[in-house]
């Protein structure tokens, strides 16, 4: 893998890639977390997303393993493996590399074309979950506050989405917990906008 695309984003903009060994050496270390199909992950500086390419083929290793047998709960837990894996990127060019990279694999494993309400769906996802901005700063790339879906499977093919503000996540990651664990615990954690229950082609409109 070349680590640098270019001397100049380098310079200008800190840009290098973690190589695959160490990538997945890393991932290791929280092996559990990476396999399990609801566990959030976000990368701050994801670039074309060779962190969160890996964690989706875990996740959705799993999902093979407890839902072969049932296409149904296969595939809408392979949405949910979609759905937690999130992206902050300063480079308009890789964000859309990384949205590209994770939609290629989701779109692999169901076998569904790019036609398909499936895709449709996890393109709504990603639009939402892979965000062009600055992490540090909190702003996307409009200079609008950050903004993050969470997601949860319902069951019976429904998805619930509420949105947060990512300044309030990470204020809670230093309450004790995990960021969106029992977010009503506090007014500062309550969603900014709560959504309807939603079927994967309600998504996908």
């Amino acid at each position: 893998m070349n680590l640098v695309r270019s001397k100049k984003r380098v310079a200008d903009h800190g840009e290098v890639f973690t190589p695959d060994w160490l990538v997945e050496d890393m991932l290791d270390l929280v092996k559990d977390e990476s396999e399990r199909i609801d566990a959030r992950f976000l990368e701050p500086a994801c670039g074309s997303g060779n962190f969160l390419f890996p964690v989706l083929l875990r996740k959705l290793a799993t999902v093979e393993a407890r839902y072969r047998t049932s296409d149904f709960e296969r595939r809408h837990h392979a949405l949910l493996a979609l759905m937690s894996i999130y992206g902050i990127e300063l480079l308009a060019d890789n964000v859309a590399d990384c949205r590209a990279n994770l939609l290629a694999v989701f779109v692999d494993y169901l076998g569904v074309d790019t036609e398909s309400e499936w895709c449709r769906a996890a393109q709504a996802v990603l639009n939402a979950n892979i965000v062009h901005g600055d992490a540090l700063r909190m702003k996307d790339a409009t200079g609008n506050a950050i903004t993050f879906a969470e997601w949860a499977y319902l069951g019976a093919g429904r998805f619930q989405r509420r949105d947060f503000h990512f300044r309030d996540l990470a204020q809670r990651s230093s309450f004790e917990g995990t960021l969106w664990e029992r977010p009503e615990a506090h007014a500062a954690f309550m969603p900014s906008k709560d959504y309807p229950p939603m079927t994967v082609r309600e998504l996908a409109a």
